[in-house]
């Protein structure tokens, strides 16, 4: 006789395995139709995955050194973001793929004076557009705030001779393009998403003059920053001999490099993703998941190439060299890139979730470049660092969440940055009391210990230098030995048979209307999805509840496994190039760097007595500029709504409002480096700069006008200061 819980039991039993049946069915047409965007994508020779329109600007391929990058500008107009049916359409020969528009949100149209923003998309194995994939995203942040903005995007082969050179130089003509296209407007800022940072970063020291504030958003500048234990991904490079891998990558690919490489290595590092939890979490919610799969897979399974040229100079040069924070990068004969020249503001955002960019790669360049802050503040640049606590690497650029906090604030800040004192600040994003629904936006003064504290000591970054040294020379051996045999036996055919192999690529073919035994899992889904005939089971279903926790104890295994490997990985690391012969390598393959450290003290000391000899010279706006920056700056806190304030007021005085924006951030700079000196002795010249005693009276009434209107009560150090202008002003 059957009890209740037998026939819950049973009950649960038949439900379970008639919606697991169903899934399985319905997961497969899925994976089906993966394989028919794959190929539909294909036909359509990879367009950019981008949900907004666009048009052409100028295309790198026509120019005299070819290059496959464009230049495009973003339409306002947003297209429903889909990767289509996944079902296989005949399309006419050259027809264009079709756009389907929607109404735009709400935006700004640019003013002649908005500043343009140039996006840098990264070209890292896979297509461009990920930076604008979804409506909210860094380019619909920047439409709203009413800025005109270009894209980079780029096409699925390169010209085989291309270098980074070639790249950066057609680079800088798009920007010089856009600065003519907005004569009346700042300078373009520049937003590099992961690869796009640091090619970005590559322009900015080219052509200073050309850029305006830059961020680089999980972009790898310091190439082997990590800490131990958590970081592997910096340790691939000395396990595998080094760059001579590409090398030879490249020749079997007839002088190309396939970007699919790439993207199985970051399908490696997370083997439970990979292997088990994206398809498991379709399979599970096959229901409602199938768009964003598809729409992912789309951007995912577009794996383009790079010139053999181009990947030996990328992991030669940065990833295993890692000479561009250290001043020996070169993309031009005889001249190294040297990253501080670049006087422009910048932003760089990591996050402690990104197992690809961990904040070390992303923020150590800092110090490894400056030094000091000291340095940072002589050079009148201004840093700005942003963490996030768990947000993984391609969510820092993809993530709708971080694109309506963290880049709405950002791309917002861009015009103050130019107004805030030389030196290094982290940027701090908290919702506003007084506003629900949008942010306060601070910048707190740091110093280069607290990016160091983020490491576990620089001592283990001396083994790269061995490593560095054994890839040049394997790669020197394979160049010399191996490399002609196997260039003069492949060619185009046996290069392009070897990239249709790649097991990206066939799983992707064999889930696809290609496969005839596809077709009747199309036809069951298809019945399967018809009205009543879908049997889902219920939510508190035993047997689901036990599915879900095998699901789960196989990602904890998978899990184990990536542990273990990492560690076996960087024991065998630090076996190889921690040993003592191996420290010999590295004394004698570091580069020599002479000790300047007396020729910058002393730069820094005439640099200090330049200010000084400025303190008691000025006039009524240089006056007023140091007051306010001597106030606000007190405790070492830069709020964004102070600034706003501030700028209202300067707006409204008859002696002020004429100063075109040039003039006013030449007095900001001007103003911060003498308070950063000495602001004792530079507010007690405060008189020598306000003669009259009626500018004096002026100035007190401004002061207590901007009081009133910044509406919170002013910090203790800020009180202090204010105080003693007063006191200094009215004497």
């Amino acid at each position: 006789m059957f009890t209740a819980a037998t026939h819950r039991l049973m009950t649960d039993y038949c439900e379970y395995w008639t919606d697991a049946a169903q899934r399985a069915v319905l997961f497969t047409d899925i994976l089906r139709k993966r394989g028919n965007v794959y190929l539909d994508h294909l036909e359509k020779d990879q367009p950019p995955v981008l949900v907004f329109d666009y048009e052409m600007v100028m295309d790198g391929r026509d120019f005299e050194r070819p290059v496959n990058y464009a230049l495009v500008r973003i339409l306002d107009r947003r297209i429903e973001p889909s990767a289509g049916t996944g079902e296989l359409q005949p399309q006419a020969s050259g027809s264009p793929p079709e756009r389907r528009h929607r109404t735009s949100v709400a935006a700004r149209a640019p003013k002649a004076t908005s500043r343009p923003i140039v996006i840098f998309d990264p070209r890292a194995g896979h297509g461009p557009g990920i930076g604008g994939s979804k409506t909210d995203s860094q380019i619909g942040m920047a439409l709203d705030a009413g800025h005109p903005v270009y894209f980079l995007i780029f096409f699925t082969r390169p010209d085989r001779g291309q270098t980074l050179a070639d790249v950066r130089n057609a680079q800088i003509r798009f920007i010089e393009r856009v600065r003519g296209l907005h004569p009346d407007a700042p300078r373009p800022a520049i937003i590099g998403n992961c690869q796009g940072g640091w090619a970005a970063a590559l322009v900015g020291a080219e052509r200073p003059d050309l850029v305006g504030p830059m961020v680089f958003n999980g972009s790898p500048l310091s190439y082997w920053g990590g800490v131990q234990g958590a970081n592997p991904m910096r340790y691939t490079g000395g396990l595998l001999g080094g760059v001579w891998v590409n090398s030879l990558m490249s020749d079997l690919g007839n002088g190309y490099f396939d970007g699919a490489n790439l993207v199985a290595n970051f399908e490696h590092l997370n083997p439970a993703n990979a292997l088990w939890s994206k398809l498991y979490n379709l399979y599970a919610h096959v229901d409602t998941e199938e768009k964003r799969f598809l729409d992912f897979e789309r951007w995912w399974g577009g794996f383009y190439l790079l010139s053999g040229k181009e990947i030996h100079q990328i992991v030669d040069g940065l990833f295993v060299g890692n000479k561009l924070e250290r001043g020996e990068f070169k993309l031009d004969a005889g001249r190294r890139v040297d990253l501080k020249n670049n006087r422009n503001p910048v932003v760089v955002f990591a996050s402690f979730g990104d197992h690809i960019t961990p904040p070390q790669q992303a923020f150590n360049w800092i110090v490894k470049t400056y030094g000091t802050v000291d340095e940072i503040k002589r050079r009148g640049q201004v840093i700005v660092c942003i963490d996030h606590s768990n947000i993984g690497h391609l969510g820092i650029f993809v993530s709708a969440k971080i694109a309506r906090k963290e880049h709405r604030e950002i791309i917002a800040s861009f015009d103050m940055l130019d107004y805030l004192p030389p030196g290094l600040y982290q940027m701090m994003i908290e919702a506003d009391p007084d506003q629900p629904g949008e942010h306060s936006v601070t910048f707190v003064e740091k110093h280069t210990d607290d990016i160091l504290a983020l490491d576990d000591g620089l001592e283990d970054e001396k083994a790269f230098l061995a490593v560095r040294k054994v890839s040049e020379t394997a790669d020197m051996l394979y160049r010399t030995v191996a490399a002609p045999w196997i260039r003069r036996v492949t060619g185009e055919t046996f290069a392009e048979a070897l990239r249709q192999l790649h097991p990206l690529r066939v799983q992707r073919y064999l889930f696809s209307d290609l496969n005839p035994w596809m077709a009747p899992v199309k036809t069951w889904a298809a019945h399967i999805k018809e009205k009543d005939n879908r049997r889902a089971a219920a939510d508190d279903n035993l047997f689901s509840a036990w599915e879900t926790f095998w699901s789960h104890s196989i990602v904890d295994a998978l899990n184990l496994y990536r542990d273990a490997r990492d560690a076996a990985c960087e024991t065998i690391f630090k076996s190889m190039y921690e040993n003592p012969w191996m420290k010999l390598v590295s004394a004698f393959a570091g580069t020599v760097v002479p000790d300047n450290h007396h020729a910058l003290e002393e730069m820094r000391r005439r640099d200090a007595g330049r200010w000084r000899k400025k303190m008691a010279s000025g006039e009524f706006a240089d006056a007023m500029v140091r007051i306010f920056m001597a106030i606000g700056f007190a405790d070492r806190v830069v709020r964004r709504k102070g600034y706003q304030t501030i700028g209202r007021l300067f707006a409204k005085s008859p002696r002020m409002k004429n100063l075109d924006l040039k003039a006013v951030r030449q007095i900001v700079r001007e103003q911060s480096r003498i308070l950063q000196t000495d602001a004792d002795q530079a507010i007690a010249a405060l008189p020598r700069l306000l003669p009259q005693r009626q500018d004096r009276k002026e100035a007190l009434a401004m002061i207590q006008t901007a009081v009133e209107a910044i509406g919170r009560e002013l910090a203790p150090q800020e009180q202090t200061v204010l105080q003693r202008v007063r006191v200094v002003l009215e004497a």
